[in-house]
């Protein structure tokens, strides 16, 4: 007696609403949490990383925690494609094992007071991460911001750094990244010398070399906003730069931008025909066989100085993905 009561209930409550136009979930009561939807661009804290999701899908990690300096690895252009070299974060077959502190993606700079903050080897300084100021995702981009300690080998601190990685939303076949850092001096003079081994840097992936190993031709392409390509890119100034090449039978590349709010903009390029990408305000000497030193930028006591790039990962090359039109929209970005 009292199932048939309650399957007749039953019966009787979806014939009352089978001539509903649509069933109302009730209002929760003020202050209840409700679930939206998730951000676009989502930086979440995991393994002693920031990951950075577009979409729900890995876009890269921020390495801060026991390294020589903080950097962005992997890499991942339009579709997941790794565009950065993979060693020595991790052992990939063919690739080769030069230059171990080509990381990615980082930000570092040969001689800074005379101490080699750029190369990993012994007597060499470290950049280290101190803190967390910003971390947020969001439906457009995501910000995650650190500050970091310019330490001598010895730990003498020679300065510091505020640096913001801005993360946008994936658009069609674009990824893009903003960089800026604010280097401050301490009571003391801050010099960022005369060298090539600097400053911001990627290692693209190995097919997209514009020179493979053992000298072997390439199928890779640098070229610039001054429409020098390959060797040609190397010690020249331009406004941007592109490394573009093959990846699983695709044609990707990586274009850095230089603000023209940086100074000594144009920057120069020490862009090698192996994959190492980098723009470089620094290296008078080597670029321009001037007098030693006379690329020596001065951060008086006390100062700071503010350096701007944007980073676009894209499918196609620099001419195809319309690079020269891109820079105008970060040119025009004060």
């Amino acid at each position: 007696m009292h199932s048939f009561t309650f399957l007749t209930a039953l019966s009787l409550l979806w014939l009352t609403c089978a001539g509903c136009q649509s069933i109302r979930t009730p209002t929760p009561a003020p202050g209840t949490l409700q679930k939206g939807p998730s951000p676009r661009v989502h930086l979440l804290a995991t393994n002693d990383v920031v990951r950075v999701e577009l979409d729900g899908q890995r876009f890269t990690e921020y390495h801060f925690k026991d390294v020589s300096r903080p950097f962005l690895y992997p890499l991942l252009g339009p579709g997941g494609v790794p565009l950065t070299r993979r060693w020595p974060m991790e052992e990939f077959p063919g690739e080769e094992h030069d230059h171990p502190h080509h990381r990615s993606f980082w930000y570092s700079h040969g001689d800074v007071n005379g101490q080699d903050l750029w190369s990993e080897v012994a007597g060499a300084g470290r950049t280290v991460h101190q803190q967390f100021l910003t971390q947020s995702s969001g439906a457009d981009k995501g910000v995650l911001s650190t500050r970091n300690e310019w330490r001598a080998k010895d730990g003498r601190v020679l300065g510091h750094d505020e640096r913001t990685y801005t993360f946008y939303a994936a658009k069609g076949n674009q990824r893009i990244i903003d960089f800026a850092v604010k280097i401050f001096a301490t009571d003391q003079e801050l010099v960022l010398g005369d060298t090539k081994e600097g400053t911001l840097a990627l290692r693209v992936a190995e097919s997209m070399r514009v020179t493979q190993p053992k000298n072997q031709p390439g199928a890779g392409r640098l070229v610039n906003s001054r429409g020098q390509v390959n060797g040609d890119v190397w010690g020249q100034r331009a406004e941007w730069a592109d490394y573009s090449g093959p990846v699983d039978g695709t044609t990707y590349g990586i274009a850095i931008m230089d603000h023209p709010s940086n100074p000594r903009h144009p920057t120069w390029w020490h862009a090698r025909d192996y994959g190492l990408f980098a723009a470089n305000p620094f290296g008078l000497h080597d670029f321009e066989k001037q007098p030693k030193g006379a690329g020596d930028f001065k951060v008086p006591a006390g100062g700071s100085v503010t350096f701007r790039y944007r980073v676009v990962l894209h499918l196609g090359n620099a001419e195809t993905a319309q690079m020269a039109a891109q820079y105008e929209d970060f040119r025009q970005d004060r």
